[in-house]
């Protein structure tokens, strides 16, 4: 006895490992085209269902995507109302799993076959890189899981007399709540409602629980699977601790639904599927997922209020985006570091754009200096991200996320010299460009209609060669006596401040476009315009 249990505990350990590294492979394999897949098509709450059981089926796991779409509603690619039919849709998309065991791992003995396989696929791990050794890495947790799924058929045969329907609680009200929350818990300390839906449809396979047993169970494990979400929000925002409790509420809401129609349910699944529970078992698993998403597609909106209503919270703030759970996935770590640099960037322009307008604004120094905790939050979570082997289109994007962030610091610090920038407003050469930048700064903070960044370009070079032509003029001023010296150093200083600053925001803005995708080509750093004396 003693043995079998150990066999089956051993079992679902492996199915369990088999599931992560599966998961995490295909995930690494499919990142960079999920993410743009989600981001894309996440338009409405049907496209969002029907995305959200594509990626679930594609990667495997119904928490790797909620994951995946809480980052992106927490690092603003994604409205909490998008992020809800995403989440209809994770759950149908789970029920994947449960036709794969069922069809293979309990129909098909595919655990000897898995062997081999499982050793040339880790061979491959061992000695490639990349995309090879990615898709490889898949195959193993796949072999893993049919080889745990061996080990669970073998165990509960060995102790199938000991192992009855009559160990668990009965076919009653409070025998099926008690399963109910049977389930929540198994799939709560496994972390894995897939491993928890396979050692159910075993025991099923074997007769040591019911039907109605099994139900229930299931029940209880796809309410059991929103803990994971509610994990990861700890200490988020707003909207993803919304995403959060909405996934938790449909959740519930659906189960306590399918729960009140079980028995009529369970009896008309045994009528049309006599000898075949297991399938019994999915197809209940499949309709009561896909049911809940039908019901609840129309009433999304409402919806949405209701989870806005109960959970109001507090406004982002510029980091909220920068959760450190999210490092795990370098693409969504990067989402959220570009988002931050985005907000950081506005707030910025807006303060000098403020400034340089022809109604003169507060000086930018104490907006500015409000900003310097978020970059400093903004470098300490950058340097906390690691890259993929082999993956040169993130390494890009990551370079872009340097070069962006060190623009906007160099930025920062040029707001807060503020002896210079009366000089910009009360000088009649330099108040044009100035007042010319101030425009274009305020039109690119403004997050609704941000212009091409072509624009801010053509102004900055146009300030550049306007700083060269006014340099000259300030030191032939001075050769005629109209201005003094320190004059000259000051409007001088005053043009070079004016010139570096449209250089900072020009690249900044050029290296937030490069690092919204995954470049091909390495970005290359961005360079000062060449003074007089041809120094950069």
């Amino acid at each position: 006895m003693t043995a079998e249990i150990l066999v089956l505990a051993g079992g679902v350990g492996l199915f369990l490992v088999g599931m992560e590294i599966m998961t995490e492979a295909l995930r690494a394999l499919a990142s960079r085209h999920l993410r743009s897949f989600l981001a894309r098509f996440t338009t409405s709450p049907l496209t969002g269902t029907l995305t959200g059981a594509a990626s679930t089926a594609v990667i495997q796991s119904s928490s790797a995507t909620m994951v995946t779409v809480i980052g992106f509603v927490g690092a603003g690619l994604m409205s909490f109302p998008q992020a809800i039919g995403v989440i209809y849709g994770a759950n149908v998309g789970t029920t994947f799993t449960g036709w794969i065991v069922a069809l293979l791992g309990l129909k098909l003995s595919l655990g000897t076959i898995a062997l081999p396989v499982l050793l040339v696929a880790v061979l491959v791990t061992l000695f490639t890189r990349g995309q090879v050794a990615r898709t490889a890495r898949a195959v193993t947790g796949f072999c893993l899981i049919f080889i745990g799924l061996d080990m669970m058929k073998d165990a509960v045969t060995g102790f199938q007399d000991w192992l009855s329907a009559d160990i668990l609680p009965g076919d009653s009200f409070v025998g099926r709540v008690l399963l109910v929350l049977i389930g929540a818990g198994i799939t709560i300390v496994v972390q894995s409602s897939s491993a928890a839906l396979a050692a159910t449809l075993v025991l099923l396979a074997a007769g040591s629980i019911s039907l109605g047993q099994g139900a229930a169970l299931v029940i209880g494990m796809n309410v059991g699977t929103t803990f994971t979400a509610l994990l990861v929000t700890i200490g988020g925002s707003r909207d993803m601790l919304r995403t959060a409790v909405a996934h938790s509420i449909y959740n519930i809401a659906t189960g306590v639904i399918v729960f009140s129609l079980l028995v009529p349910s369970v009896r008309a699944l045994s009528t049309a599927f006599p000898q075949d529970e297991t399938t019994a078992l999915v197809v209940f698993h499949t309709l009561f997922n896909v049911a809940g998403a039908a019901i609840m597609l129309p009433f999304t909106t409402s919806f949405a209020r209701l989870i806005e209503r109960l959970v109001p919270g507090r406004e982002s703030a510029l980091t909220d985006a920068l959760d450190r759970r999210l490092l795990n996935d370098p693409s969504a770590a990067m989402d959220a570091a570009r988002t931050t640099a985005q907000r950081i960037m506005r707030a910025e322009f807006a303060a000098a754009g403020a400034y340089f307008s022809p109604v003169q604004g507060p000086l930018p120094a104490p907006r500015i200096a409000l900003l310097q905790g978020a970059l400093d939050d903004l470098q300490h979570y950058l340097t906390k991200i690691r890259l993929p082997d082999g993956e040169t289109g993130v390494a890009n994007r990551y370079a872009a996320l340097l070069h962006m962030y060190d623009h906007l610091n160099r930025l920062a610090h040029q707001l807060v010299a503020e002896e210079l920038l009366p000089v910009l407003l009360s000088d009649p050469g330099l108040r044009r460009p100035a007042l010319a930048f101030g425009a274009a700064l305020r039109r690119f903070a403004d997050a609704d209609h941000t212009p091409g960044a072509a624009k801010m370009t053509r102004l900055a070079s146009l300030i550049a060669g306007r700083a060269r032509n006014l340099r000259r003029s300030a030191l032939l001023r001075e050769h005629a006596g109209l201005v003094s010296v320190p004059e000259v150093f000051e409007l001088t200083d005053a043009m070079r401040w004016l010139q570096r600053s449209s250089h900072n925001a020009d690249r900044a803005l050029f290296y937030a476009a490069l690092a919204e995708h995954s470049p091909s080509d390495r970005p290359m750093p961005g360079r000062l315009i060449p003074d007089e004396e041809g120094a950069h």
